[in-house]
């Protein structure tokens, strides 16, 4: 048996019917491994050596009134385990960098972080889609009124998205002669102090948003289809939308292997690319989800896969 830490949000938050860190923790336990848990203000550093108040946890049957039962919480150093998950979910701000931080530290004395924390730090979940312009809707990044006012000029109908959100929040949908241009652009940019993501609006969302698992820079052959409910933007299942698993379309597939090399090749064990038509928008490295629902639909199991790309990392 080998120990396997998953960094998270608060326990008692995770929600065993969609949360993939539940099902990574599971597959991770059918596979033999124990599981323990922790949080990103449950990291420290002693010197050189990074620490984490670590609870130990048992998967309980999935008909169970809880998910979980706990053990008595242990300080162990993170090199200790065999693998780490880094699993916590957005906003990437000050107390998330400084949990990579120290992750990073920890993968210097030895400990096998996924995905890397220097990776995850380094891709900004809008921002990286700019890595692949060829794949990409027009993007712009900016947070000057005359730029946002420009790009809608050009494109007629567009989304502006903040940096650092997740699940659809602060999202706005502008058109050519929308009286709400300027509070919308203050409200998105902070009145000018913080950048947003322009992208021309892609009709093609009214079939699906579609979440494309990679592991180990392979993408998963199915997918999660998230479809906006009427008079809705956005297809987040946070937002109200529907999921619909679907087989990975040629286009997906495409998108999916001119990524994954880079995927792999930077450290990023488990991404989750937003496909809507042709085009990529978005680049998940924090948390990605939609396991739960593909193996609900499916009987394929991504968390198993990645539990398994793991145990056959280097």
């Amino acid at each position: 048996m080998r120990d396997w830490l998953f960094v998270v949000d608060p326990l008692a938050h995770l929600k065993p019917a969609k949360d993939s860190s539940i099902a990574l923790m599971r597959a991770a336990q059918d596979a033999g491994h124990a599981v323990w848990a922790c949080e990103v203000g449950h990291l420290f550093a002693d010197g050189e050596t990074v620490f984490a108040h670590a609870t130990p946890l048992t998967l309980l049957p999935r008909d169970s009134r809880d998910w979980r039962s706990e053990g008595s919480r242990e300080t162990r150093p993170v090199a200790g385990f065999a693998a780490t998950l880094m699993r916590k979910d957005p906003p990437v701000d000050a107390n998330f960098h400084t949990a990579l931080q120290l992750l990073g530290l920890a993968e210097r004395g030895g400990a096998r972080i996924y995905n890397r924390p220097q990776a995850v730090a380094t891709h900004n979940e809008k921002l990286a889609i700019l890595r692949f312009p060829q794949l990409i809707p027009p993007t712009r990044v900016t947070r000057d009124a005359a730029d946002i006012a420009a790009f809608l000029d050009t494109h007629g109908d567009i989304i502006v998205k903040p940096l650092d959100g997740m699940g659809g929040a602060g999202i706005f949908r502008l058109r050519a002669g929308d009286h709400n241009l300027g509070v919308i652009t203050e409200t998105a940019t902070h009145h000018g102090h913080r950048h947003v993501m322009l992208q021309r609006y892609l009709p093609e969302i009214a079939d699906g948003d579609t979440r494309v698992l990679l592991i180990d820079g392979e993408p998963f052959p199915y997918g999660l289809a998230r479809i906006p409910k009427a008079g809705e933007t956005r297809g987040n299942l946070a937002a109200g939308g529907r999921g619909e698993v679907r087989p990975l379309t040629p286009s997906q597939r495409r998108i999916a292997a001119e990524v994954g090399a880079y995927c792999r090749d930077s450290g990023l064990m488990l991404v989750g690319l937003d496909v809507i038509g042709e085009h990529l928008t978005e680049f998940n490295v924090t948390s990605p989800t939609c396991m739960v629902e593909i193996f609900a639909a499916t009987g394929a199991d991504p968390a198993a896969r990645m539990v398994e790309a793991i145990a056959q990392a280097r």
